[in-house]
């Protein structure tokens, strides 16, 4: 499998045709970016392990029977997966206060909460992706009552298969960012990636940040971080 025309590139990755109209190779990049890509950084290696990290994670939920876009990792910076037209809004799990939750409305940081929330924002980088209501997306035509149904109930499954997959690492899943397309025949099926770029993840023992908030918090290790969620994934036997 080849790389054909370049689809989209985005902050993180880069999207490319190949020879089967239904497929696409994805690329990830080495960049990092926050804030809306207000804050940006090139980080060699990073790429690597966002790929490592993601076709781990979504072949675990392959083999639990989630629909996903991904097909196979086909090395250390590209995988094959389904092409899909992306749905315009991203759905954020939250199982504890921190981040954009806690500076919006006022909240403590590190309240773990009475049930997982979900939230719907709007994907619109010129806008800095704004939380929406599910009437928006059913008003403006985003998103169909059934496929809002679907992605809320799924983003829930995934976060409780996650949850039990990173407690097997003593890792919590603080919070995590979901991305939804629609195959070629309408089905609907979870996209982008699930990474450190994606996720909060807490080490359960000490409390260290594994994840993008060591680059938005300038708190460094940045790598170091990716690295020991990827050594943990490999090390778990299935």
């Amino acid at each position: 499998m080849t790389k054909g025309e370049l689809l989209y590139e985005g902050k993180a990755k880069k999207l490319y045709a190949t020879d089967d109209p239904a497929l696409c190779i994805m690329e990830y990049k080495d960049e990092l970016t926050a804030f809306n890509a207000l804050k940006k950084a090139t980080m060699a290696g990073k790429g690597k392990l966002n790929n490592l990290v993601s076709s781990k994670i979504f072949e675990h939920l392959s083999a639990l029977g989630f629909p996903t876009h991904f097909i196979r990792r086909l090395d250390e910076l590209n995988q094959l997966v389904k092409r899909v037209t992306i749905v315009p809004l991203e759905l954020v799990v939250r199982n504890l206060t921190t981040g954009s939750i806690c500076k919006r409305l006022g909240v403590q940081e590190g309240m773990r909460l009475p049930r997982p929330l979900v939230e719907f924002y709007l994907k619109n980088d010129a806008l800095g992706d704004p939380l929406v209501l599910e009437d928006h997306a059913l008003l403006f035509g985003w998103a169909t009552e059934e496929e809002l149904k679907q992605m809320k109930k799924l983003a829930l499954d995934v976060n409780k298969a996650l949850s039990e997959l990173f407690e097997k690492l003593n890792i919590f899943l603080v919070d995590f960012k979901l991305e939804f397309g629609k195959d070629r025949d309408g089905n609907l099926v979870i996209a982008d990636e699930v990474s450190p770029d994606t996720c909060r993840l807490w080490d359960r023992t000490s409390g260290d940040r594994l994840d993008k908030d060591r680059f938005r918090k300038d708190m460094g290790n940045v790598l170091e971080a990716y690295e020991e969620i990827w050594r943990r994934l490999e090390e778990m036997k299935a």
